[in-house]
Order: C-alpha cells, then structure tokens, then sequence
C-alpha cells in the first residue's frame, strides 16, 4: 500500500467518518433502550372461561347488590341480594360475605326517592367491611335487568 504525500503539506478536505458513525450507534443504542420503557394503554382485564363447566357458579352469587328502599314515614329498610337485613346487621353481614373473596366489588341500589345519604352510609359500610370497589347503579342500569 503507498500512501501520497501531497506537495502542501496542509490540512485535508476530507471528513472523517468514524466520529460520526459512533455517535449515531451510541444514539441509536439509547433509543432501542428507552423505546421498549415508554407507557403503553390500558390494560383491560377479559374475563376467562371457567376451567370445569359443570362446577360454574351462580352468577347472584358472586354480584354483591346493596338494596336501600325507601319506606314513606320510616327510615329506609335494606336488602343484600333480595334477603332483608336491619342496618346495624349490615357490617357484621358484608364482613363475613366479603372475609373469603378475592374479587371484593360491591353494587348500591338506591330507590328514587331515598335520601342520598342513606346510600353514602352504605356506601361507608361497604368500605369498612374491605369492599375495594363500590358502584352505584343508576335507573337506566336498572332498567336491563
């Protein structure tokens, strides 16, 4: 190999390459690392199908439904999944249901003309008995059913 020395002596017009061919790999390494960290969607939870039909459950069983029906001239009466419950049963009651369960989701159901907070007092007790989610079904939810 010969080299040719040029009769100036001076400086090239030539780019070196190398210098930038680094950079862009040490950018382009920094992106392939940050790219995979960013947050991605939802993540949505799909129901599984149960692993031995015949041993499915009762759907009522599962649903927790929290009934406060307005009685005119008394104080309201409740209900847990259509069994009547006086409301000093109802902690000891949502306590033991919910002791045993994973899944700890509890529905409220107020009548149209009951007082809304009665159903905060439910939703209250709910809360103190370890129910994680609490929802309210409205009229048109009550509707479907």
């Amino acid at each position: 190999m010969a080299f040719s020395m040029g009769s100036s002596g001076g400086a090239m017009g030539d780019i070196n390459m190398t210098p930038m061919i680094d950079i862009l790999l040490v950018l382009l390494i920094i992106f392939m690392v940050i790219v995979p960290v960013t947050p991605k969607g939802l993540d949505a939870l799909v129901p599984q199908p149960p692993k031995d039909p015949q041993k499915t459950p009762p759907q009522n069983d599962r649903t927790i439904v929290v009934q406060v029906i307005n009685n005119p001239g008394h104080g309201p009466s409740y209900k847990i999944n259509e069994t009547d419950v006086n409301k000093i049963d109802l902690l000891p009651r949502l306590t033991d249901i919910y002791s045993n369960r994973a899944e700890r989701i509890m529905f409220v159901r107020g009548d149209d003309n009951v007082n809304f907070a009665y159903v905060a007092e439910i939703i209250d007790i709910g809360k103190a008995a370890g129910v994680d989610h609490i929802g309210l079904m409205t009229p048109k939810i009550m509707a479907g059913q």
